[in-house]
Formats: structure tokens, sequence, C-alpha cells
């Protein structure tokens, strides 16, 4: 953008709170989408470009813990929060028991909603971790997929149900 160009004045740099880094985004028109910054900015591939408009949920991250679809998120809103992707869930090379679980039932098809549904299972085993089977749609009925039918899905988060409940009992 040139000195002359209407937005030029609105451009500026930024700090976010990405997966618990610091990232600094330098140069930033305050209108881009949280989405397009983590993806084209920080090389945050996880959350995907689809609908923009937050129907799809494939671009599903967490801001200060609460769901969000980042295509709807100005990436300068969340400036003074914690921002958590799909890459930040798990604790270095190893897989979340979500992310296994997708794997082991075969809920990983053409893989572009994927990342979207595993920010969604977390979301909804975080809150609850013994939903029901529909409080279990409910909560992935905001994320499209159009290779599983969902049947695959389903069995996922009922695995990883399961095996949490098992954890917990005495």
């Amino acid at each position: 953008m040139t000195g002359n160009h209407p937005l030029a004045a609105e451009s500026e740099t930024y700090e976010l709170s990405v997966n618990g880094r610091r990232e600094q985004v330098k140069a930033a028109w305050l209108g881009e989408s949280l989405l397009a910054v983590l993806r084209e900015r920080l090389g945050l591939p996880g959350a995907k470009n689809a609908c923009e408009q937050g129907e799809c949920g494939s671009c599903s991250v967490f801001v200060d813990g609460v769901l969000v679809c980042s295509c709807c998120v100005l990436a300068a809103d969340a400036v003074d929060a914690e921002v958590t992707t799909v890459e930040g869930l798990a604790d270095g090379d190893a897989l979340t028991d979500v992310q296994q679980s997708f794997l082991d039932a075969g809920a990983v098809q053409c893989g572009f909603c994927t990342p979207g549904l595993v920010v969604a299972v977390h979301d909804l085993l975080d809150r609850n971790p013994d939903p029901g089977d529909l409080e279990v749609r409910e909560a992935i009925s905001g994320n499209l997929c159009r290779c599983t039918g969902y049947g695959r899905i389903l069995a996922a988060v009922e695995a990883v149900r399961d095996q949490r409940g098992r954890r917990s009992r005495p």
C-alpha cells in the first residue's frame, strides 16, 4: 500500500499470543481476519479457509478458551487474548487423545475439516467429559464434513469419551 492509499494509515504492528508464544504481526492491515493472520502471516495452516462466513467450522480456534470461527474475528481484536489453534493442542509432537482417536477410527478422510472438528471436540469434552450422543452431535453441528458422513467422527468422539471416563474412574 502506498502512503496515499486510504488503508495505509490503518496498517500497524502488533503482537498476538498464539499457542503460548508471543508472535509479532508486522505492517498489518487492521481489518485482517484472525484466520488470515494465522495462516498467511504466522504460518499456522491448521485452521482452514473455506466459507469465510463462520458457517463451516473449518477455521475453528480458541480465543481465551472460547471456541470461535477465526474467519469472523479480526486479528487486531485478539491482541490481548490467548489464541490456541489445532497446532497448539498437543504437547510437542505427540497427538492429543482426540487426534489419535480420529486417526484410529478412520475419521480423517481428506483432512480439510479435521482440524476444526478436533478443536470443537476438545471444546466439548473439556466442558463435559461425558456428553450424550445428542450433545456430541450438537457440538459438531457447526463443522461441515463432505467425506465421512459423520459416522466415524462420532465413533472417534465416543472412543475418547469412553477412554477418558475409564481414566477418571477409581
